[in-house]
């Protein structure tokens, strides 16, 4: 078996030349580390080289571990996938729909299953009046279960289950394991992931007197990096929010242990991971996922599909994740950098992992479909 990854660095090398300040990706199979490569770039103004030490805002990524968290309590028999949301959450008992005739009531309830598909009906607008709402009568907290008593105000986008759309349905989700638990998010997550797995510079709640520990963020904005400060973009919604849906800090070693944690069934029964990366939408609701084309998607991650082997997501300062749990594979790739030019090019990485260790595809038949797809030519 050859693991040289000479093709996947090259590929990685070129997201520096598109604009990415640096990056760090690691790639491990049967819980040891096949590959861990760096270039660039953590802090462009003070010429600091990447180091493998970096503490990011990992955004989306965070969404894997807020479902893995629910799942353990749904193992512990606190709820099942098609429990009513109102169940345990009771503003979300009667909610109110949008449709071309004005707002109107829905007529199906939300279930918990909605919320890890993304389908439950809500959006991912963070400035919506009743988010403004609550941000001005809680002083700027916006406490995670609080916030979600404003959200249920909100009319959905569609009724629940019609269709995928990406959504707050982690955040809620986060919320909804504060009800479960008893616990705070944030408190249960370092209890029951994040302890057991060392993953010590790992939090949902970064305390403000910690933000210089952040590596430095950026913003791609007319062809260059700009820095956009070292605080969540957006989705921390108060001082008081963990969200489930983008609100975790982490680093490439940590979430590494993550990802080994859930591949190797510590995080989760055999069963329920299978059933976590199994694809469950409908064909309907599969017309408006993203990667519909080449994955699933199941319980909070994108799913095998086809000729795909691996679950995963990403986030939205390019960090990405992926998983295969038959030949035993794990990679985490960190970046730090919001709208990055390479964004939509991560899916590509676990082609160059797969391609170089078992030789199923060509690089050159995966440098055709860069061009094909993304008009991205590779030079080296």
């Amino acid at each position: 078996m050859r693991i040289m990854f000479e093709h996947l660095k090259g590929f990685c090398d070129s997201f520096l030349e598109a604009g990415l300040p640096g990056f760090d990706i690691a790639v491990y199979q049967k819980g040891k580390c096949r590959l861990r490569y760096m270039n660039g770039y953590s802090d462009i103004e003070n010429k600091i080289k990447m180091n493998g030490k970096e503490r990011y805002n990992i955004y989306s990524c965070s969404k894997v571990i807020t479902c893995t968290a629910a799942l353990q309590l749904m193992e512990k028999g606190l709820f099942s996938l098609e429990d009513k949301l109102s169940d345990h959450m009771p503003e979300f008992e009667a909610m109110t729909v949008k449709t071309e005739n004005g707002v109107k009531a829905a007529q199906n309830p939300i279930l918990i299953k909605h919320l890890f598909e993304m389908t439950a009906g809500f959006s991912y607008d963070i400035a919506s009046p009743q988010i403004l709402k609550c941000k001005e009568e809680t002083g700027g907290r916006c406490p995670t279960r609080e916030t979600m008593k404003y959200l249920a105000k909100e009319p959905l986008l569609f009724e629940p289950g019609d269709r995928w759309e990406y959504s707050l349905c982690h955040d809620v989700l986060a919320a909804l394991v504060e009800v479960l638990s008893g616990q705070k998010f944030e408190d249960y997550v370092k209890e029951n992931i994040f302890d057991p797995l060392n993953m010590s510079k790992s939090t949902f709640m970064l305390p403000e007197s910690e933000i210089e520990t952040i590596t430095p963020q950026y913003r791609f904005e007319d062809g260059k990096a700009v820095d956009a400060g070292k605080h969540i973009i957006g989705y921390k919604l108060g001082s008081e929010y963990a969200s489930g849906g983008a609100g975790c800090v982490s680093t490439v070693d940590d979430y590494m242990k993550f990802l080994e944690g859930l591949r190797t069934a510590k995080l989760l029964g055999p069963e329920t991971l299978k059933l976590m990366i199994t694809g469950r939408l409908s064909e309907h609701q599969s017309r408006t996922f993203w990667l519909n084309n080449t994955h699933g998607y199941g319980l909070g991650v994108k799913t095998p599909k086809g000729d795909s082997h691996d679950f995963g997501w990403g986030g939205a300062a390019n960090a990405y994740l992926a998983v295969d749990p038959e030949d035993e594979i794990s990679v985490y790739f960190g970046a730090h950098m919001l709208s990055s030019p390479t964004q939509g090019l991560r899916n590509m990485i676990f082609r160059f992992i797969y391609a170089e260790m078992y030789d199923k595809e060509s690089i050159d038949d995966i440098k055709n479909k860069l061009r094909d797809l993304f008009d991205y030519n590779l030079t080296y």
